[in-house]
């Protein structure tokens, strides 16, 4: 096999919801790409209304592992539910009862390749591309946004962060490390396509952005160090703008409320397992900013940052795996990783899905996984 090209994701998912309309619900997403191709969103479970879970993929179109693991976790759910077993991913196994409880206890929200255009042009001219394809007069690597870069959270990274925090972002369309922010937070359909699904499903409440390479699972925040124990120190204060991204100081610190970072580390902990039960791989667990580099406009972050800016809305823990040691495995390779992410994400759909819509069997047939 080879790795899905974008028009196969997209057949793909409509093909799975063709196959599945009682478990699935395909969504069309508004803001076509500048190459006017249309994306969509394939949301998986039985009831609409239960708590769900937002799953992006191909955000960093030289990450080519993530749809195509996207795709499959799909596929796998979906057939597995369909035929009352189980799966296993190497030497991690999911019940048949916890696959009955994923598709009746919570909703997966797969977006699985949120930026096709970068993707088709990684796949098709060069490798490494990283961005999208937004136009600039001068071609070349001024071409394209980085959409992880370009999200409606200390966007500005010149004016939110200290001048010598080494913010992994740029407002330079021609800076050859790719991480152009975009002419203003949220400017790309790509970025407004994921906002939109925040804005108009206000059941997510879980927020991972699929990655590679590292390999790790981050959790909230990546503009600084946490810290839940002065409220006032946080990304609305202009106070702390000067202040900000400097690793180890004491000025300065991130605010996530002890409940929220508990549950992000627990859950983190869970996916981590899971992948670490398939092949003995091992995916620390850590915040964002520790984990990488200080980060503006990162799809994790602004998830989590809504219910902050606007307490009507939904607090959606945020998430970002960084999975694999290469951006482009060979295909062998690429299978084992697709393992190691779908047992991680569904380890993680089971733990929040209800428990209610569980009941384990005495004997359970369970069926190996490609």
């Amino acid at each position: 096999m080879a790795y899905l090209n974008v028009d196969e994701i997209e057949t793909a998912l409509q093909s799975l919801a063709a196959e599945y309309p009682e478990l699935t619900e395909l969504i069309d997403l508004p803001h076509p790409t500048h190459e006017g191709r249309r994306t969509r969103c394939l949301r998986i479970g039985a009831d609409p209304d239960r708590d769900g879970v937002l799953l992006l993929g191909g955000v960093h179109a030289r990450e080519w592992v993530p749809p195509d693991a996207l795709v499959s976790l799909a596929a796998d759910l979906l057939e597995a539910g369909t035929l009352g077993t189980g799966l296993v991913y190497g030497n991690h196994q999911i019940t048949a009862a916890r696959v009955k409880q994923v598709l009746e206890g919570t909703s997966l929200y797969v977006y699985a390749c949120v930026n096709p255009d970068g993707r088709h042009h990684s796949q098709t001219a060069e490798p490494m591309w990283r961005k999208n394809r937004r136009p600039h007069p001068n071609g070349g690597i001024c071409t394209g946004v980085d959409v992880n870069r370009n999200f409606d959270f200390l966007w500005d990274h010149t004016a939110k962060f200290h001048p010598d925090a080494d913010v992994a972002t740029s407002a330079n369309p021609c800076d050859p490390r790719q991480v152009y922010r975009g002419p203003s937070a949220a400017s790309e359909p790509e970025t407004r396509n994921v906002v939109h699904l925040l804005d108009t499903r206000p059941d997510i409440r879980w927020h991972v952005d699929v990655h590679s390479y590292v390999p790790v699972i981050l959790h909230n925040w990546g503009s600084d160090d946490n810290q839940s124990t002065d409220p006032q120190q946080n990304f609305r204060n202009p106070d702390y703008d000067a202040l900000r991204g400097l690793p180890g100081d004491t000025e300065y610190g991130e605010y996530i409320p002890a409940e929220d970072l508990d549950a992000e580390v627990a859950l983190g902990t869970v996916i981590s397992e899971a992948i670490r039960q398939v092949r003995g791989d091992v995916y620390p667990v850590e915040a964002a900013f520790g984990g990488l580099y200080p980060t503006s406009g990162a799809s994790d972050d602004y998830a989590y940052s809504r219910h902050f800016e606007d307490s009507a809305r939904s607090r959606v823990l945020g998430f970002t795996i960084e999975c694999a040691h290469s951006f482009q495995p060979p295909w062998t390779e690429a299978e084992h990783v697709i393992r190691e992410v779908s047992a991680g994400l569904l380890a993680l759909a089971a733990e929040v899905a209800d428990p209610a819509c569980s009941e384990e069997p005495a004997s359970v047939d369970r069926r190996e996984t490609s």
